[in-house]
């Protein structure tokens, strides 16, 4: 109920509620009536099937009558009971998504001294903890996996976690920022301002930063745009900037891919690409644990030297 705006759907609901299970005992008892009157017991009633399976005109037993009153009945104790007519709650005052928040608080509760051996250690030294993988490990194919894939090597638009290549930091501190309240990396559209034939020029120029194939003889206008357009984001060297969120153009790394096709495609549409937070489904326990296991993945030399102290 908390989706309308107007208390006056609860009363809208409630009636209709309610009439429905009073239709529901006028139709049994109406029915059964107008057939007893009207067709005589046992006639055929004309519908035949396998040559032998003939349909009467039987009432049905009293058994299945009392059943359905039944049914009708418990439905008005429900709506008594339980969240049913518009905007009553019951007199149970029962709430789902309070039923849920205390289910949470005693898995929470249960779970907590698998966590608190961790609390002390710093985030290398979790990540180089056996047992805390293992939970990491769950933790991403539970939550993050669908995006990022099972081996956290990510797929075309989503990141790729086990290269050393942060958009926004690679910090234990930053990639925690990032599980909890999510990213959004935006790539505004040129198109509006940069022609193709100037935005296929600023790609060769890109693709060459990074050692890819270009046209020499572009890479000029190709740099000229570039400084009037992309510098303010991602550096005079190309370097991105990771408070931005904006890309190293010269490291090799792709999201999306780097044809110039697809560079071009990005210059004159953008791009838009979320990250959604994770703080409103995982535990600040999980989170750290979680955050200590992805920054493991391209730091797997330091979590062990951490440990061997």
């Amino acid at each position: 109920m908390s989706d309308f705006v107007s208390s006056s759907w609860g009363y809208y609901i409630a009636a209709v509620s309610i009439a429905g299970i009073i239709y529901c005992i006028w139709l049994l008892f109406t029915q059964r009536a107008w057939l007893g009157k009207n067709l005589p017991k046992g006639e055929e009633m004309g519908h035949v099937w396998d040559g032998n399976l003939t349909e009467l005109n039987n009432p049905v037993p009293r058994w299945w009558t009392v059943f359905y009153l039944g049914l009708c009945i418990f439905g008005f104790g429900y709506l008594i009971l339980y969240p049913g007519l518009g905007e009553f709650k019951g007199l149970l005052n029962y709430s789902s998504a309070e039923a849920v928040r205390e289910a949470q608080a005693e898995q929470a509760a249960r779970v907590a001294p698998l966590y608190a051996r961790f609390a002390s250690m710093d985030i290398a030294q979790v990540a180089a903890d056996p047992e805390a993988r293992q939970i990491g490990q769950r933790l991403f194919l539970n939550n993050c996996a669908q995006c990022h894939g099972s081996d956290a090597r990510g797929a075309p638009s989503f990141p790729n976690l086990a290269d050393g290549d942060w958009l926004h930091g690679g910090e234990p501190e930053q990639i925690m920022q990032t599980i909890t309240n999510g990213r959004v990396g935006i790539m505004p559209p040129w198109g509006a301002v940069i022609k193709p034939a100037e935005a296929s020029d600023i790609a060769q120029y890109v693709r060459s930063l990074s050692g890819l194939a270009a046209d020499p003889l572009r890479l000029v206008p190709g740099k000229r745009g570039y400084d009037s357009y992309c510098v303010a984001c991602h550096g005079a060297e190309a370097k991105g900037n990771t408070a931005l969120g904006a890309p190293n153009l010269t490291d090799g790394t792709w999201l999306y891919g780097s044809s110039e096709a697809t560079i071009v495609d990005i210059i004159l549409n953008g791009r838009h690409n979320e990250m959604p937070a994770q703080g409103h489904l995982l535990s600040p326990e999980q989170i750290r644990i979680l955050t200590a296991w992805v920054w493991g993945l391209s730091n797997s030399s330091g979590a062990t030297v951490s440990a061997n102290k």
